[in-house]
């Protein structure tokens, strides 16, 4: 599914959900992991005063008024890289951060970048986890997801029997908003944590 104009284009909250089930795979030079994703959370931009583009375009936050299709990478907490695909209209920023996941490929090379006692469970529970176990860095910030043409691919794999929807973890604004999209009753989506300066 690579039409930018139809599914692409359509607002965060509408592609997050639609977007469980399906597989990102990173290969590098060690071999290949792919992760098929339980948990995801949409954020609107501009309109959203969760976003990182709540308050416009800057440096750090550039890629997410580019074309869809393409990797969000920041660093949170100063420690960890979290990933998001950009969808919707280019010039307008709408991002889906990739949460969690299950490694259906790679396992062996997912756990020596996670550690040797990570449970199958937990390879890619959470977002830092996520990127962890695919290899993911800031040099990633930007990458084409679509078409097969690269290291980093997005790609329909199976749809889930059901879907559930809630807060999104951690945020300070707009706490209640349900945009967290989850797998329901899948043992690797992450906890819920609401963050202690929300109102």
């Amino acid at each position: 599914m690579t039409d930018l104009g139809g599914f692409w284009s359509k607002p965060s909250e509408v592609v997050a959900p639609a977007l469980l089930g399906w597989s990102l795979t990173h290969v590098t030079a060690d071999g290949a992991v792919r992760v098929r994703l339980t948990e995801v959370e949409a954020y609107a931009g501009e309109a959203d005063p969760a976003s990182h583009a709540f308050r416009g375009t800057t440096r750090r936050n550039d890629v997410m008024f580019g074309a869809a299709g393409h990797l969000y990478v920041y660093l949170s907490y100063g420690m960890h890289w979290c990933a998001n695909v950009v969808v919707g209209r280019e010039g307008v920023a709408s991002a889906v951060l990739l949460r969690a996941g299950r490694v259906v490929e790679g396992v062996e090379l997912a756990r020596s970048r996670r550690g040797a006692r990570t449970a199958d469970r937990s390879l890619a529970r959470g977002p830092a986890c996520l990127t962890q176990a695919l290899g993911i860095g800031r040099e990633h910030d930007g990458a084409a997801l679509l078409g097969g043409t690269g290291p980093l691919t997005l790609e329909y794999d199976e749809r889930p029997p059901a879907v559930s929807a809630g807060p999104r973890v951690g945020v300070s604004r707009a706490a209640g908003v349900p945009w967290r999209f989850w797998v329901t009753g899948d043992e690797t989506v992450s906890a819920y944590k609401r963050s202690p300066r929300a109102g």
